[in-house]
């Protein structure tokens, strides 16, 4: 009689914190090559234009497999989709071990943004299934700290243990089997229903309840993903070019600032209205990127760092009050799709201005094109307060 409860309340934990920590790997995963980017490049002599191409077939991957199969764990049960997604990001993992060159470097970001992109909505919607009053925050919190941890994690690897082009990804591999198992061992946390062929078709969807608020948070999104993309591609470049060193560590560290900075303003936040959050997120992003530019233009790394901290506030609570608006609105049936939509607008945000920004910097200088980015962005970002003072 005193077995059933227990395992209940085993089964009911494992339900959140096996998704969470998966999905904190899966992006942890995903900023793991940032803080390797120069290594790469001192091996083979690529040049930055190629360097943000290398960044952007992953997301460009990730929004593919978001735009197929982003609502099928609505059909056919989170589990399966999960495991799969798991599987190949293994693989990409074995592939970035074993790369020779730009060809499979490009191979294996492709094969994890196909990974990623499968277990994000599927994840996501898991968490929402299983902790219902928390899981916005827990979906706001786990990808975020992934990055810090995966940028941070990476750099410390690659800086003080052996084997600087295999480690990290071999320390992934092991702790994906973990998850693994882990999501093997918890419950279904989704019916299956019919439709799972035609939710394959490329399609994203904003449920009804939903479009106000997402269309009246989308110029935030954009913002916020827009310079965390230029910190995974051209951070750590970015940082040579400012403080003159060529530390990884250093490189790892400034995205590790931003990100966990983000992660830690979603915790400390949690608590406040959405529509507060979301508007000292646009005037903290603002600020931010002002003081980025004025380190870019005095090379002052104390400067570049309280810029990235300032921002860094304003990334993850925009993320945060985002997803605390908008999620819970979906009915359970359509928690994928619209997962799928929120995380296409970001992930497009996240890759397309980077790339850009890459190719601009093969023709000028990377303080002249990261200067030129930073302006926009506070432009776009402070465009963001009217819809969000309306809403």
């Amino acid at each position: 009689m005193l077995i059933a409860p227990a395992t209940r309340r085993i089964s009911s934990g494992l339900a959140t914190v096996v998704p969470a920590a998966t999905m904190l790997t899966f992006l942890a995963a995903s900023s793991a090559p940032t803080p390797l980017y120069r290594v790469y490049q001192a091996r083979w002599a690529f040049s930055s234009g190629m360097l943000t191409v290398i960044f952007g077939v992953y997301a460009v991957c990730l929004l593919l497999a978001l735009l197929t199969v982003g609502s099928l764990s609505d059909h056919v049960g989170r589990r399966p989709v999960i495991l799969a997604a798991i599987g190949l990001d293994v693989v990409a993992m074995v592939v970035f071990s074993t790369a020779d060159g730009v060809p499979l470097l490009i191979a294996a970001r492709m094969v994890q943004g196909l990974a990623t992109g499968a277990a994000t909505g599927a994840l996501a919607a898991a968490i929402l299934d299983a902790e219902r009053p928390h899981g916005p925050l827990v979906n706001s919190v786990a990808p975020v700290a992934g990055l810090a941890v995966g940028a941070l994690g990476s750099a410390a690897l690659v800086q003080f243990l052996p084997w600087p082009r295999h480690t990290v990804y071999l320390v992934l591999i092991v702790l994906f089997a973990i998850e693994a198992i882990g999501t093997i061992l918890v419950p279904e946390t989704s019916p299956r229903m019919p439709g799972a062929r035609q939710a394959l078709r490329p399609r994203v969807g904003v449920p009804a309840p939903a479009r106000t608020a997402f269309a009246a948070t989308a110029l935030l999104d954009i913002a916020a993903w827009a310079l965390s993309g230029f910190y995974l591609s051209l951070g750590p470049s970015l940082v040579r070019a400012v403080t003159g060193s060529a530390s990884i560590l250093l490189g790892g560290l400034l995205v590790f600032t931003l990100a966990g900075v983000g992660a830690a303003a979603i915790w400390l936040l949690r608590g406040v209205a959405a529509d507060r959050v979301m508007r000292a997120a646009a005037a903290a992003l603002a600020i931010g990127i002002a003081v980025t530019v004025a380190a870019i233009q005095s090379g002052s790394p104390t400067l570049l760092f309280t810029g990235t901290v300032i921002a860094g506030i304003g990334f993850g609570a925009s993320f945060q009050g985002i997803t605390r608006t908008v999620f819970p609105l979906a009915p359970p049936t359509e928690r994928g799709k619209l997962v799928a939509a929120f995380y296409v607008l970001s992930y497009l945000a996240f890759c397309i201005p980077a790339v850009t920004a890459g190719v601009v910097a093969t023709h000028v200088s990377l303080t002249t094109t990261a200067t030129c980015y930073a302006v926009l962005l506070i432009v776009l970002t402070l465009s963001t307060l009217i819809p969000l003072r309306t809403r």
